[in-house]
């Protein structure tokens, strides 16, 4: 089986990094709207109207009520017949980042409840508004409280990203079917995309303690 796996990597090696490419930027592009998304929502949920907070809360459990390969169906096949149509990169782009901005904004949610009120009326005594003191002195505390959190669904999205292979998208899982489809080595080639996912997931979490040591809020115990 060995020679089996070099022949792949050597061969198909290129293949193999075009579709890792791709999933490198379907995880980045979703995290960043994820993590966007999940602010804006935390901060509504937290800080805002009554009536947005419904809103928001109704699109947390619509989105993490449903399984992430239904709303990427949605957005590739559903919304075409409303006249709006995208790639299948973008298709999946959107699908992960709504997904993860779900998922995102709980744990922001959650740090931010765990800020003192003191601080908070302290930022009020010294002439804050209610937005001056969610912007300068809650939301920085809160996203590197929940920076383990937030780091551990970068990984996440880099193994969901291979969901992308449903709707044809040219990420790592694709490519190795189409490997697999020419060579007939099906064990050896899914062998292979294992193997890489593994290896970068593990780069990923090294990145992740590295970021987590580096803004830990001095003090403060996860």
């Amino acid at each position: 089986m060995i020679s089996e796996l070099l022949y792949i990597i050597s061969k198909y090696g290129p293949l193999l990094l075009e579709g890792l490419k791709t999933t490198f930027i379907i995880t980045l592009i979703s995290y960043f709207i994820g993590f966007v998304g999940g602010i804006s929502i935390a901060i509504t949920r937290t800080f805002l109207h009554k009536a947005l907070k419904v809103f928001a809360h109704i699109y947390v459990e619509l989105f993490r009520g449903t399984p992430m390969l239904v709303q990427l169906f949605f957005v590739y096949y559903a919304l075409p017949e409303m006249g709006i149509r995208f790639d299948p990169i973008l298709s999946s782009i959107i699908a992960i980042g709504l997904n993860s901005a779900a998922y995102q904004s709980e744990y922001i949610r959650s740090a931010l409840s765990s800020i003192p009120y003191a601080e908070i009326e302290a930022a009020y005594s010294i002439g804050l508004t209610r937005f001056g003191a969610m912007l300068y002195i809650a939301l920085p505390q809160a996203v590197r409280i929940a920076i383990p959190t937030l780091t551990n669904e970068a990984i996440y999205l880099f193994k969901y990203s291979s969901i992308a292979y449903f709707v044809t998208a040219p990420e790592l899982m694709y490519m190795g079917k189409l490997v697999a489809t020419q060579t007939f080595l099906y064990v050896e080639v899914y062998t292979v995309l294992a193997i890489i996912y593994v290896i970068f997931s593990i780069v990923l979490s090294g990145i992740a303690r590295y970021i987590e040591k580096k803004l830990q809020i001095p003090g403060y115990i996860v």
